[in-house]
């Protein structure tokens, strides 16, 4: 089947590849020539694990080709897939302008039956507003062409969205013709080999389901941060309460861990454009507001921890801290909304200094922190340990897991070290000379911070 998906970012680049993996024909369409360029030599804009050996095998086969021509490309597509931003808006609803242009230029080009497919984040209601913009378009063309407008939203997950496309655990239709629903199934037949996987429903009840996923999982998240909060007061240790209701087999263990906050385009971005639904609808929503609040305060918490820490000694300013991981989630580039953006501008506010590392995120970094004369950029782990007070571990990449903390100890001023994703053992910590500090627990310090001083290693 040949498919046409508009927009070469995230959501599309990944589905269009894994599609050309399982034998489609895919046409990827995006408007900024100079991503196309790059696309058309297989160079990926952005970081995704294995999504550049995939698009330059398809590339190479031919089943994969890159495009900026509405003209040609909408002509010779079957099924036409709108994979574009939706950015938040002032108000916090999604902005819909660029799927609003999309369908505008495909009623503008095609010549016969289309099935369109809305696969960005939308809220309800978006795939009748597609339709009615096709319709007025076709009309002041003067022409009658049937076509059918699909909801298939995407629950791909950054870091692991090759896999989660190529063996989906579910692909939500929302279709209102019986025949679309048909050739839908068709695209998605590859995928379905093992098992059927495939979910039909209304097409309101699709666009929801989107939005609704989403907000569980960040729900679990900031529930699960809240609860760190009382433990660390009351002295109880979030990981083993965490093995004790995870093991509930009607909560389970997915999404439960504490940490410093959720960040990335998706998760705050629909629980804005959910609230903003709510109200549109005049519909009381106080735990969609507890979600953002309770994650807000949460990217606020390291910050807090170091600056308290330091204040007890001899204050924060002058300080520096080193910095771990810098994406908001591991195995991705994505800056978007980042714990780490908001600890770090928290340090630098108090005469910190800083010195920052990630093993992919770095590039990306540099376009979201402003020149600053107190970060420095490091280029391993013994680097930004390199005279630190104190170390912080924000996002939990595979590398960081076993570190040689005795050498990294070595390298360092002082020997505060604040997990900020509870990754490692308290105890190990400590006899690695640390002041251990993490979230939901309490604090595991050396037997004197004056026994516990190591030889300085000058950085």
């Amino acid at each position: 089947m040949k498919l046409l998906i508009i927009g070469a970012g995230y959501v599309g680049l990944v589905t269009g590849s894994c599609m050309a993996e399982m034998g489609h024909h895919v046409t990827c369409l995006d408007i900024d020539e100079s991503k196309i360029q790059q696309l058309k030599t297989s160079k990926i804009p952005f970081y995704e694990a294995g999504l550049e050996e995939l698009v330059k095998r398809n590339v190479d086969s031919g089943r994969l080709i890159f495009t900026t021509n509405y003209t040609e490309s909408v002509p010779d597509s079957d099924v036409c897939f709108i994979c574009v931003h939706t950015p938040m808006s002032e108000d916090g609803q999604a902005n819909l302008t660029y799927v609003k242009n999309v369908a505008k230029e495909l009623a503008t080009h095609m010549e016969d039956y289309k099935v369109i497919v809305n696969k960005s984040t939308v809220p309800v209601g978006t795939a009748a507003l597609v339709h009615g913009i096709i319709a007025d378009t076709l009309k002041s063309r003067g022409v009658a062409i049937e076509y059918d407008v699909v909801s298939n939203p995407e629950f791909l997950t950054e870091g692991c969205a090759v896999a989660n496309c190529m063996k989906p655990n579910r692909v939500v239709l929302g279709v209102d013709n019986p025949r679309v629903g048909l050739i839908m199934k068709e695209i998605y037949a590859p995928f379905m080999l093992s098992h059927d996987r495939l979910i039909t429903m209304d097409i309101p009840s699709a666009e929801m389901t989107k939005y609704a996923a989403n907000i569980m999982l960040a729900s679990r998240v900031s529930l699960m941060n809240e609860l760190a909060g009382i433990c660390e007061k009351v002295g109880a240790n979030i990981d083993t309460v965490r093995i004790g209701i995870g093991s509930d087999q009607r909560i389970g263990y997915k999404f439960i861990y504490a940490g410093a906050g959720f960040g990335g385009s998706c998760l705050p971005k629909d629980i804005r454009a959910l609230q903003a639904l709510a109200r549109d609808n005049d519909c009381a929503h106080p735990m969609l507001q507890a979600i953002e609040a309770v994650n807000e305060k949460q990217k606020l918490l390291m910050g807090s921890k170091i600056i308290g820490y330091f204040n007890e000694r001899d204050g924060i300013e002058g300080k520096v801290i080193g910095i771990l991981g810098l994406s908001f989630k591991p195995d991705t580039d994505d800056m978007r909304r980042a714990p780490s953006l908001t600890l770090i501008q928290q340090l630098l506010d108090t005469g910190a200094k800083v010195r920052l590392y990630d093993p992919i995120a770095m590039e990306q970094a540099k376009k979201f922190i402003p020149d600053h004369a107190s970060i420095y950029w490091a280029k391993d782990e013994e680097d930004v340990a390199g005279s630190a007070d104190a170390l912080a571990l924000v996002t939990e990449w595979k590398q960081f897991r076993l570190l040689d903390f005795p050498k990294l100890r070595l390298h360092m001023n002082g020997n505060a070290f604040f997990d900020g994703r509870n990754q490692y053992i308290p105890q190990k910590m400590t006899d690695a000379g640390f002041n251990y500090i993490s979230i939901g627990k309490q604090p595991h310090f050396c037997v004197s911070e004056e026994e516990s001083t190591l030889t300085t290693v000058e950085s």
